[in-house]
């Protein structure tokens, strides 16, 4: 590899230059849901609106399972790019697509089981509940591009090219917004036609992809078989993305039993607290890209056993998390309640957001070192460490959910959930020495 990313000078601009695509691209996610809504809005019933919402939901869900396909390939890329290893960067990435692409064949093989469960767990409506399954059966089409992006996505991360993942994202979006918009207002095809519109958005968007990763593929790494399906190297891949499933369950459960405990306190808190989440989900939103960036630079550093690089690598993007969460605190101290009046027209869910309001101002400033962490600890392939300290968090949490939501009710839940920040910060912090003095040696 000619031009290792290890040997370029680690500067904000090149943090930037990482974080600020994707950052953008993360801005498009939204969109095409709320066009998906809208479009189905003008049919003039409330089932269909609902059946899309649910399926997409169902789906999500079961994709999101794979989501650490992203996070490990991003890992293991960046430190085989920073160890100047093109022919493992390549293996990774035929590794990942294999993973992606079975992972989704086996989704669309056990679609009527699978589906059978979460309409168990959570019944809807007849009507709700027959369209939803109509919408689901022509999503589940793109399951294996659906998940296969996750994969690509995180060995283009690896190799800092975020351009090419922000092209992808819109390009998926903005093909998704204008079939659904055909598909429905125009040809008049209703859920059908929002589900098609997506299922193609998917496969062009992993079309567009695979051909960014073409020169890769069209190497002679990706085709040795005996190397890329090297046992060692599988178990590596496997462990690493183990880790990160557990831990991103764990993580899960925290805001599971949050949601539990806010619907315990009565229906006005459960809905002020589903609203002051999407505050955070801007957060992690906006700071995905630093995130990212620190993946990107951490992994690269210890593939090339830098461990000046390293330490360059976390300061930078963690100042640049500052300083991200410092402005989103003041622009909820100052237009939270502008935010809440857009988010519900319940008078009573206002006026309990707002007492709340002060809590996802502080998220943002308490929980960066958190955010961050978690991206460095990706980058240098630390799952390990992650997944226990999650585990230790999650207790913490729980203990501090058991003792102040009795006292202080939903201030105590707000109260918890950021002490899980504290904890998550704190114990990889207190690792995050050892993984500096290992800079030497990749795991």
């Amino acid at each position: 590899m000619s031009d290792p990313g290890a040997a370029v000078p680690i500067t904000h601009r090149r943090v930037l230059a990482i974080a600020i695509p994707i950052v953008v691209s993360n801005a498009t996610v939204p969109l095409a849901g709320l066009v998906d809504t809208g479009v189905v809005g003008q049919l003039g019933a409330a089932a269909p609106i609902g059946a899309v919402g649910l399926g997409a939901l169902v789906l999500t869900s079961i994709y999101w399972v794979f989501g650490f396909l992203r996070m490990g390939t991003t890992g293991l890329t960046s430190q085989a790019f920073g160890a100047r290893d093109q022919a493992e960067v390549d293996r990774v990435l035929a590794r990942a697509l294999m993973i992606g692409f079975g992972g989704g064949l086996v989704v669309f093989a056990l679609q009527v089981p699978l589906f059978w469960v979460v309409f168990w767990a959570a019944p809807a409506s007849g009507e709700v509940e027959d369209l939803a399954r109509t919408y689901m059966a022509i999503r589940v089409l793109s399951a294996p591009a659906a998940i296969a992006i996750y994969g690509i996505t995180g060995w283009l991360i690896g190799q800092e090219r975020t351009r090419a993942v922000l092209a992808i994202q819109v390009m998926t979006n903005g093909v998704n917004i204008g079939l659904s918009a055909l598909f429905v207002l125009v040809f008049g095809w209703g859920i059908e036609g929002v589900a098609a519109a997506t299922v193609i958005a998917e496969w062009m968007g992993v079309a567009l992809a695979l051909m960014m990763c073409r020169t890769a593929l069209g190497r002679p790494a990706t085709k040795d078989w005996s190397a890329v399906l090297n046992r060692p190297a599988l178990w590596r891949m496997a462990a690493v993305n183990g880790d990160i499933l557990l831990r991103t369950l764990l993580l899960q459960a925290i805001f599971l039993t949050f949601t539990a405990y806010g619907a315990s306190l009565g229906d006005v808190e459960l809905a002020a607290n589903h609203v002051l989440l999407q505050f955070l989900m801007i957060t992690a939103f906006a700071l995905d890209g630093f995130a990212f960036a620190a993946e990107a630079l951490v992994g690269a550093a210890l593939g090339a056993k830098r461990r000046d690089a390293l330490r360059r690598s976390a300061v930078l993007t963690v100042g640049w998390g500052a300083v991200i969460v410092t402005g989103l605190a003041a622009i909820f101290a100052l237009f939270g309640g502008m935010l809440i009046d857009l988010l519900t027209t319940a008078e009573d869910v206002r006026a309990q957001a707002r007492v709340y309001l002060p809590w996802v101002v502080a998220a943002p400033l308490i929980g960066c070192a958190a955010w961050m962490l978690d991206g460095i600890f990706i980058g240098a392939t630390r799952t390990r460490e992650m997944r226990n300290m999650m585990g230790v968090s999650l207790v913490i949490y729980g203990a501090a959910a058991l003792i102040l939501v009795p006292i202080f009710e939903n201030h105590g839940l707000w109260a918890a959930l950021m002490v899980s920040f504290v904890a998550r910060a704190v114990t990889l912090g207190m690792l995050y020495p050892r993984l500096e003095a290992g800079a030497g040696q990749i795991p």
